[in-house]
């Protein structure tokens, strides 16, 4: 099958994992990387053997396919637009965009084009909820009651060398780790319907702990902890708090509650782990994990699923609307805030396909 070209404009944090996760995937041909950072771009093409580029080379180049966009989420949506301008796919890292608005600014730029957008995350496609998935479809739950969804963390000022973007606008904990779980439980229970929810900001500044900027001050401009309920469309209602004030916590990241069992989900932010069931009077046993791509960091799984739909003709799983859809979920928590109502969720979604042991035809899973 013709490779397809991807383009990688962004070179920081996260670029890393996907570099090293894309050389697994043979469909993926990377033409270059580029950043506003030139010295950034010439690093990580050098340590990953991959072609330097610059961001208009890459726009150009009639090869590149796909534009895999790893830049700050502030600039998500105006480098989407820009690709799509210039006649190629895109694929974000998450969130698709730090506005409902603006997102669905690129997913109707897109539609008119005729190309594809995607954005992560991916790892609701990781053999650990895949797992979780094919025991929710199984019916090993009974009706679907609800569940809860927490991450709770003292914040990323303590390992990330610049984590002044977590507290401006577009960060914090719900943009930031809002799309892993919100995501997934979407994958195990379809579409959200309403929100409701709380959201406070009781520090204004935080202390850099971390190398080499300790000791300096951050001003924080985002709520840093978030509380709220999803109400879906099959009648599920899950409770979900978000946090980056919190010293530390006993909940497991996910919980899902049916009138026939408790299912135990795997932390989200990784593709693998344990899953969990406990059928009624029983206790909870865990579950042989039999689906692919459970033993490692897959962070480029979305992108190459996206690139084998496009050779094949199919919708690619970590889709546009997807992306669209969590995004609105995540800005009602902070409507409903200010607002102090109930919020309606205006966009809807289908399921993402299970996956099976291969990504080339994407057929369902087993």
């Amino acid at each position: 099958m013709e490779k397809v070209g991807i383009g990688i404009i962004g070179c920081g944090n996260i670029s890393g994992a996907y570099l090293k996760a894309m050389a697994g995937f043979d469909i993926l041909d990377i033409r270059g990387v580029a950043d506003l950072n030139q010295a950034a771009a010439e690093a990580k093409a050098a340590e990953f053997n991959v072609p330097v580029s610059t961001i208009d080379a890459l726009l150009a180049d009639p090869k590149v396919e796909i534009i895999l966009n790893l830049t700050i989420p502030r600039a998500h949506v105006a480098v989407g637009l820009r690709a799509l301008e210039a006649g190629k796919h895109t694929y974000s890292e998450k969130p698709l965009g730090i506005t409902f608005a603006e997102g669905k600014t690129l997913a109707d730029a897109a539609a008119k084009a005729g190309l594809r957008i995607g954005a992560a995350p991916d790892t609701f496609l990781g053999g650990g909820h895949q797992t979780a998935r094919a025991l929710v479809d199984s019916g090993a739950l009974g009706l679907a009651i609800g569940g809860t969804a927490s991450f709770m963390r003292p914040g990323h000022e303590s390992w990330h060398p610049n984590p002044d973007f977590y507290y401006d606008i577009g960060g914090g904990p719900m943009l930031d780790m809002g799309p892993y779980y919100i995501t997934d439980l979407v994958n195990l229970f379809g579409p959200v319907k309403k929100v409701a929810g709380f959201a406070t900001m009781l520090r204004r500044e935080r202390e850099i702990t971390s190398e080499p900027r300790r000791g300096d001050m951050i001003s924080v401009k985002v709520p840093t902890h978030i509380a709220g309920t999803l109400i879906f469309e099959n009648g599920a209602v899950v409770q979900v708090t978000m946090s980056f004030d919190v010293a530390g916590h006993k909940h497991l990241p996910i919980e899902i509650y049916g009138t026939e069992g408790t299912l135990l989900v795997p932390d989200p932010n990784f593709f693998a782990g344990p899953v969990s069931l406990l059928k009624k009077g029983g206790d909870f046993e865990d579950q042989p994990v039999d689906q692919p791509y459970a033993d490692g960091n897959y962070r480029s799984i979305g992108l190459a699923d996206m690139a084998y739909a496009i050779r094949n003709d199919r919708p690619h799983r970590a889709n546009g609307d997807l992306a669209l859809h969590v995004l609105e979920v995540m800005e009602a928590f902070t409507t409903a805030a200010e607002t102090e109502k109930t919020v309606g969720i205006t966009t809807t979604v289908a399921r993402p396909a299970p996956l099976s042991d291969s990504l080339i035809d994407g057929a369902l899973g087993k």
